[in-house]
């Protein structure tokens, strides 16, 4: 089936990062046809350096069309079988049009953003009628009554592999790391929005017994992080506080990314999109939520930690909860970073479990065809 997928760049990467990977995810894994429409194309080059500035080109069998003002369907939009309206972003009106007057209509998905609360099991695949047309709203999410996440296979055996010193060194060497840190024991990679909790961690690992190194992709917290330095700490550099070596790594392609990821024992991790590929990855996190002005945020969280944390043992449950709340929260009590990572081993068995249910679920990508189809044979 043909795809046209719609996306508006708001801030930090998110939505264009989601929205990449659902594109080359439906195209790799599932020979689907897809045109990606964005209106900002230097974010995705920022994601896929291969992205050139034409408005209309093809990317990795993808293509790849800019997104601008006003509007005009080009003639592969006649033959659409699914609109994508990504996050909200307000299909135009030249569009709705066209897509009313086709017969059969295309399929009208809304993808909406990740959320673990309760409310989403009942809204997900619901209907809204439309200028004559229905758009479903379509959830991801953590159960089998939403539309679960974003699934890789290559994602499966990489911690495997990266966690060894001689593979670990190797992928330094090629992220500008140096390549002698990846002899250390335990490695952390640092992606997080401005967090006034980072002094408190940063402190706490320069006292741990046992060597380790952070590594800071650049991005919103690394100039907290040179502020807690007292220096500047340039993508490429490596410092010293203690028993905390610090790395600080160029803005990444995503599957430069993963492997980093991959590599760490322990990934703090922000927003929707590096979230759901550290569960993907089978690895411990800890997740700075996107903060909102009027909290909401903070429900948001305590649903997911309801869902992930439930068949922890509570040994573990307890300082992880006490963690989250730490880092996401400027009024809770401070976190044991060091007991924590003397829990990593039990930690570790219990997030690739959670990733074994997750993966029940079914895949995103999948279950979004599975519905298009669906759809297209209930219309014929």
């Amino acid at each position: 089936m043909k795809w046209h997928i719609f996306c508006r760049v708001i801030d930090n990467f998110g939505d264009i990062g989601v929205c990449w990977r659902l594109a080359s995810r439906l195209h790799r894994r599932y020979g689907q046809q897809v045109h990606l429409w964005l209106d900002d194309l230097d974010a995705l080059r920022a994601l896929c350096p291969k992205t050139a500035h034409a408005n209309h080109q093809w990317l990795n069998g993808i293509r790849v069309h800019r997104w601008q003002q006003p509007f005009k369907p080009l003639r592969e939009l006649r033959h659409a079988k699914v609109v994508v309206e990504a996050f909200g972003c307000e299909l135009p009106d030249t569009l709705l049009h066209q897509m009313r007057q086709s017969q059969p209509q295309p399929v009208w998905i809304n993808l909406e953003y990740l959320s673990a609360e309760p409310w989403v099991d009942q809204l997900h695949g619901l209907p809204s009628p439309v200028q004559g047309m229905h758009k479903t709203f379509f959830f991801p999410g953590f159960t089998a009554r939403t539309g679960g996440l974003l699934a890789d296979e290559t994602l499966y055996g990489l911690p495997g592999q990266l966690q060894q010193t001689g593979p670990r060194r190797r992928l330094f060497r090629q992220l500008g790391i140096d390549p002698e840190l990846a002899g250390l024991a335990l490695h952390i990679s640092l992606f997080s929005y401005e967090n006034n909790r980072l002094p408190e961690l940063l402190d706490s690992l320069c006292s741990s017994p046992r060597p380790v190194h952070l590594c800071v992709p650049q991005g919103r917290i690394s100039q907290a992080v040179a502020g807690w330095l007292g220096q500047p700490l340039q993508a490429g550099c490596s410092d010293r506080r203690g028993s905390l070596y610090l790395s600080a790594v160029p803005f990444m392609a995503q599957p430069d990314y993963d492997r980093l990821l991959a590599s760490c024992q322990l990934n703090f991790v922000r927003g929707e999109e590096s979230f759901v590929r550290a569960q993907m990855l089978g690895l411990p996190l800890v997740w700075h939520i996107y903060p909102q002005d009027d909290h909401a945020h903070h429900d948001k969280l305590d649903a997911f930690l309801q869902r992930y944390l439930q068949d922890y043992p509570v040994k573990l449950k307890q300082p992880l909860r006490a963690a989250f709340m730490a880092w996401n929260r400027p009024d809770a009590p401070p976190a044991d970073w060091l007991a924590l990572l003397d829990m990593l081993p039990r930690w570790q068995a219990c997030a690739s479990d959670w990733r074994r249910q997750l993966l029940a679920h079914g895949d995103l990508a999948g279950n979004l065809l599975e519905h298009a189809r669906q759809q297209r044979l209930a219309r014929f």
